[in-house]
Order: structure tokens, then sequence, then C-alpha cells
């Protein structure tokens, strides 16, 4: 294995889709005194793959596998129960676990795997942990940190619920991360854990956050001037299926989504379409080509996403020439995890059983 310099490092570490990093000189610190830290991210079991949680987290654990970090994915299948995942039916759960241990396996070779319930189970270490914590923790913090769940203040919560973010900042420390990483969603938890944490004498993690990709639909308005909450609000979600592409879709399917995409003319900020070029396309490929009838120009080549932007922006480039392009280059991008989950005969049993829980739950 090459083993690289501290700069190289931090510039595969830093490099899109991450978006912030809490801090950069605890970061530099770390790989200074720390050739191989760990790091880990943690998702909720919670139905079909998409891009913005298999894809775009996927890179970002490749980018920090090639700096040298020990990577590690926490499917969180009690943090799914108490957030009411699968309608909170526990062996749905499970079965959905496996699909994403294969998916994630496939797209991040090397990553280690870590199982909420077997991570918790004989741990008495975790659960004294999670009282001492909690014990810095007022209910009105708790309250602000509900937006790492997809809930808010005003929702009717159970009880349960109400440990997700004390447990999700304990996970930290029972994984043993030097490292917390997670889209911008999850920044939350992590602060919780950066701010507990030497309280409990146990090391500041060092935080590392990346983009949230939109979904396909025009962005959520909120009566607030937070740019991040209406992000959160705006993401591709499961929940709204027809806002987003499943790595599984076909070409066609992709195509049919892209078609109805909020895309207006002439907008760059906060366009669906133009992310999917910018954190996918753009880090797989060096240059994107958008082919269109010689009467509207004739094919056009894009050597870097600020080009693609640009063209955008002027209006030399019309909404459904780009869909058409983005559409075509992502099913290209795909095609490889399609693929595996077709020929794979464990992986496309998984798959074909989170499908028929999906239906039922």
């Amino acid at each position: 294995m090459m083993i690289l310099d501290i700069e190289t490092k931090l510039e595969l570490i830093k490099r899109p889709p991450t978006e912030e990093v809490l801090v950069e000189s605890e970061l530099r610190e770390l790989l200074e005194t720390n050739e191989h830290p760990s790091h880990y991210i943690g998702f909720e079991i919670s139905g079909l793959l998409h891009l913005g949680n298999l894809v775009l987290s996927g890179f970002k654990i490749n980018d920090f596998m090639k700096a040298g970090i020990k990577c590690q994915v926490f499917l969180a299948d009690w943090h799914s129960f108490i957030n009411n995942k699968f309608g909170g039916d526990w062996d749905k759960i499970l079965i959905a676990t496996k699909y994403y241990e294969k998916a994630f396996r496939f797209f991040c070779p090397g990553v280690k795997i870590i199982v909420g319930s077997e991570l918790y189970h004989h741990n008495d270490d975790y659960w004294r942990n999670l009282l001492k914590f909690a014990k810095h923790m007022t209910l009105s913090r708790t309250l602000r940190c509900l937006t790492i769940m997809g809930r808010s203040e005003k929702e009717k919560l159970d009880l349960s619920q109400y440990f997700y973010p004390p447990m999700q900042a304990v996970d930290i420390k029972a994984i043993g991360a030097d490292i917390p990483h997670g889209g911008m969603d999850q920044r939350k938890a992590h602060v919780l854990a950066r701010e507990i944490f030497p309280k409990m004498g146990w090391k500041k993690p060092v935080a590392v956050h990346h983009h949230l990709l939109m979904g396909l639909a025009q962005p959520v308005k909120l009566n607030t001037r937070d740019k991040l909450e209406q992000v959160i609000a705006s993401k591709m979600s499961k929940s709204k299926p027809w806002t987003a592409i499943f790595i599984h879709d076909s070409e066609e399917e992709i195509i049919a989504k892209l078609r109805k995409a909020w895309c207006p003319e002439r907008q760059v900020d906060m366009n669906p379409v133009l992310e999917i070029a910018k954190y996918i396309i753009f880090h797989e490929r060096k240059s994107f080509r958008v082919e269109r009838p010689s009467k509207y120009g004739g094919d056009i080549e894009f050597g870097s996403y600020s080009e693609l932007e640009n063209a955008y922006k002027s209006g030399q480039l019309h909404p459904q020439d780009l869909k058409n392009a983005v559409a075509k280059e992502l099913a290209r991008i795909l095609e490889p995890i399609r693929s595996f989950f077709e020929k794979d005969k464990e992986a496309r049993e998984c798959l074909e059983i989170v499908k028929k829980a999906e239906v039922t739950r």
C-alpha cells in the first residue's frame, strides 16, 4: 500500500462531497499522530438505498480508505426500530440489514460492517456510558437534536425517541471512532459528542460532514433563514420515492424521473439535476458530454462542473438537454451496482425480500 503524506490525506478527506470538518486543525493533528485513525458512519435501516445514502456516502467512505483511515459502517438496527422504520417491525429491519451490508461491502470494498444489536449485546459499558452521558444533557438540548432522526420538536414522540441523540453520540465511543462522519443532517449529534466527551474524560472526536443530495422535487419552503434546515428538508428521501433515484433503477426509470425533476431554466442554486452532475458525475468523470441536435447547437462537452454551471446559468444549455444527458450518464455509473444485485444470488435474494417488506409495511 502506498504511504500518503499528510497533505494528500487532507485533500482526500476534504474534497467534495465533504462540506465541513470540525475542525481541520484537529484533523491535521490526528493524522500526524495516528497513521490509521478510525472512522465510522451510521445508517438507519429504512428501505431501498438511493444516490444520497449509498453513492454519495460511499464516495466519501472510499476517500477515507484511500487516505489510510480504518472505515466502519454502522448499521443501526435499534435506532431504526426507535425511529419506526418498517413500522417498527424488528424482523423486517433485520432482513433489510443484510441488504445494506451487501450494498456497502460491494460499493466500499474493505469497509468494516458493525450491526447495532451486536455492538450492544452484553455490552454493560455501553449502557453505563449512555446514562453517564445523558447526565450532561437537558431535555431542551435533546429536543434540538431531534433533526438527526428527521423529527422536529413539534412532533408527538414516544419516550424511546428521546434516547436517540445520546445513543448516537455514545455509539462513537463504543465503536472507537476518531472520526464520526455523516451528512450535514447529523451535525448536531457530532457537535453534542464534541462538547460532552471532554466532560466524560474521553477524547474529543473530529467530525466530517458531507453534502446532502437534494431530492428531485422543488426545494421545500420553510419559514426560516437557516439554509441548512431547508437543505435537510429537501434532501433525497426514501419516504418520497418519486423524488429519489434508487441504486436499482433502470435507465428508463432514471430518465422518467429526471424528466419530471425540478430544474428551472438558468437557475443553479438548489437545482437537483445540477447537483447530480456536480457531486456524482464529475466525481466519477473528468468530462461530461451533452448530446443535442445540431439545430440546438450540437453536442457540447464540459471539462469541469464550473463550465457546466456557467453554461446553464447563461442559458446556453436547456433544462431538457441537461436532464437527458445526466440521466444517461447516471445510468452508466449505477450499472455496476444494478448488475451486482442481479448476478449475486444472496444479494438478489436480500433485495427481493426488502422490496416485499417495503410493499407490506
